[in-house]
C-alpha cells in the first residue's frame, strides 16, 4: 500500500531541514569570524623590540615568546584601557617572563632622541586603526614592572590607518623626546575590526654608554637570481657585525621593499611592472638599530607577459540528464588547461545558445519546440581566449506538450499525474490538493520536471 504524505507531514519536514541547516550556516559564519578576529599578528624589529631580541637569543629565559614574538596581543584601549600594570610588556600576561622588569634584565638598543625610524615585520597584516609610541618619563623607576604611571601617556608619535590593511612590512619616521641613558618605547598596533591590540615593548640605552653604535658592513655580490613579468629574486652575501646582524633591508631604488631576518640571504620582489627596469640595494641592520651602507647596486629588467596560445581539452562525455516538452538538460565532464578554463560555450547545432562558467559543468537549453530533436555539443574556453575542440555530440528530443492537460489549483493530484505548465511537463511526486502559488516551478518537492 503506498503511504500518502499530507500536506502538514510534508511543511513539518522541510521546516526542520529549514533550521539544520540554518543552523549549519550560522556555526559557519560564527567560525570565519573567529578565524577572522584571530589573524592578525607582527612585531617590531628595528629597533629590535624586546620579544625580537629574545626570538634572536640575545634576551635569554624568555619563554614561549622566544618562538612567537609577533603574538604580543591583548587587549585594545591603551591607556585608558588594555593591559593591566605590571603586564604591559607581556599583552596583559600572555608572555609572563616579559614582564620581568629591572635595570640590567634586558639587552638594550642603542638609540638616540630626535628622528628615529620604527619598523614592524607583519606575518599577517590585518585592518588597523592606528599605531601609537609611548616613552617612559624622565624619572621612571627602572626596577619595577612596567604600569601606566610609568610612561608618558600622550603618544610622542601616532598614525591613523583608518581600518586600511597595511602591508607586510610597515615603517614610521618619529621624533623620539630627548632622554638619555635607559628608557623603555611602548609601541602599539591597534586593530580595527577586533577587541585585541599588540604591544611591544624596547629597551633602549640614549646616551651611548656601552652600547653598540658599530654599524654591519655592507652586504656584498647582491645578485639577480631570477625574473619573472612581475618579480626580481635577489641573493647577497653575508654582512658580519661586532655583535650580530639582525636583518636586512631590500631596497627598490630609493623604497624599502621589504626587511627580512638576519639569516636570509635572499629575497623576491613582487608586483612590479613587466617590460620594466628596476634597481635594488640591501642594507645590513644590527640589534642595536645600526644600519649598514648599501650593497652594490644590480639592475634587473622584468620580462614581457607571455601569451596564452594552448586552448583547454575537449569537454568529455556531454550526456543528456533530462527533458521536457521545451527544454533539454545537459552535462559533461571538465576540461583542463595550462592555465585555467574560464567557460563553457553550449552548442545547438552550429548555434552558441550560451555561455557558462569555468566552474559550470551543467546547462538547460530552454524554449525549445515540443516533440522535436536537437543536437548539441560543448567546447571549453581559455582567459587567453582559446577555444578547445567541441565534445561529443548527444541527440535528444523534447516531450509532446499535449499529452498531459494544463496544472491548475483546486485540483486533487495523485503521484505520478503529468501536467503542463509554462510549456514544460511535470509529473507528480507528492499526492495533493492545488493550492494558487502552489505551481510546479515553485514547488519541485510536489513536482518533478519531466
Amino acid at each position: 500500500m503506498v503511504h500518502q504524505v499530507s500536506l502538514n507531514e510534508f511543511v513539518t519536514k522541510w521546516k526542520m531541514v529549514f533550521i539544520i541547516a540554518g543552523t549549519m550556516l550560522l556555526t559557519m559564519i560564527l567560525s570565519l569570524a573567529f578565524a577572522e578576529s584571530a589573524s592578525a599578528h607582527g612585531y617590531v624589529d628595528s629597533p629590535a623590540s624586546r620579544g625580537y631580541l629574545c626570538k634572536l637569543g640575545q634576551n635569554t629565559n624568555c619563554g614561549a615568546v622566544q618562538y612567537d614574538p609577533h603574538s604580543l596581543e591583548g587587549p585594545k584601549g591603551f591607556p585608558q584601557a588594555g593591559p593591566a600594570d605590571g603586564k604591559i610588556a607581556s599583552a596583559n600576561g600572555l608572555f609572563p617572563e616579559m614582564d620581568q622588569q629591572t635595570a640590567t634584565r634586558w639587552t638594550k638598543v642603542n638609540m638616540s632622541s630626535g628622528n628615529n625610524t620604527f619598523h614592524w615585520t607583519l606575518t599577517a597584516a590585518h585592518a588597523t586603526t592606528s599605531w601609537k609610541y609611548y616613552i617612559t618619563k624622565p624619572d621612571w623607576n627602572p626596577n619595577e614592572p612596567l604600569k601606566r604611571a610609568s610612561f608618558d601617556l600622550t603618544p610622542f608619535c601616532s598614525f591613523n590607518d583608518g581600518g586600511q590593511r597595511p602591508p607586510n612590512s610597515v615603517t614610521h619616521s618619529c621624533n623620539v623626546p630627548s632622554r638619555s641613558g635607559y628608557h623603555v618605547i611602548l609601541a602599539v598596533w591597534e586593530i580595527a575590526d577586533t577587541a585585541n591590540a599588540f604591544y611591544n615593548v624596547i629597551d633602549a640605552n640614549f646616551g651611548g654608554g656601552s652600547g653598540d653604535n658599530q654599524p654591519p658592513t655592507a652586504p656584498t655580490n647582491l645578485r639577480t637570481t631570477g625574473v619573472t613579468a612581475n618579480s626580481v629574486s635577489l641573493a647577497w652575501n653575508a654582512s658580519t657585525d661586532n655583535v650580530g646582524v639582525t636583518g636586512y633591508q631590500v631596497y627598490r631604488g630609493a623604497n624599502l621593499a621589504a626587511t627580512v631576518s638576519g639569516s636570509t640571504l635572499s629575497y623576491t620582489v613582487t608586483g612590479l611592472a613587466s617590460n620594466t627596469s628596476y634597481s635594488f640595494t640591501v642594507r645590513a641592520v644590527d640589534a642595536a638599530g645600526n644600519v649598514s651602507n648599501a650593497s652594490n647596486s644590480v639592475s634587473a629588467t622584468t620580462s614581457g607577459p607571455t601569451p596564452d596560445t594552448d586552448p583547454p581539452t575537449a569537454p568529455a562525455n556531454l550526456r543528456v540528464t533530462g527533458t521536457s516538452a521545451s527544454s533539454v538538460s545537459l552535462a559533461w565532464n571538465a576540461s583542463t588547461d595550462n592555465v585555467g578554463v574560464t567557460g563553457y560555450q553550449v552548442f545547438r547545432g552550429s548555434t552558441l545558445v550560451a555561455t557558462v562558467s569555468g566552474s559550470s559543468l551543467s546547462y538547460t537549453v530552454a524554449g525549445l519546440a515540443s516533440s522535436t530533436t536537437y543536437s548539441f555539443t560543448v567546447r571549453a574556453v581559455d582567459a587567453g581566449g582559446n577555444v578547445s575542440g567541441a565534445s561529443n555530440a548527444v541527440s535528444a528530443t523534447t516531450n509532446s506538450s499535449s499529452e498531459a492537460p494544463a496544472w491548475a489549483p483546486g485540483v486533487q493530484y495523485s503521484v505520478g499525474a503529468l501536467v503542463t505548465y509554462g510549456g514544460n511537463v511535470y509529473e507528480c511526486r507528492q499526492a495533493h490538493t492545488s493550492l494558487t502559488g502552489w505551481e510546479p516551478p515553485n514547488v519541485p518537492a510536489l513536482w518533478l520536471l519531466k
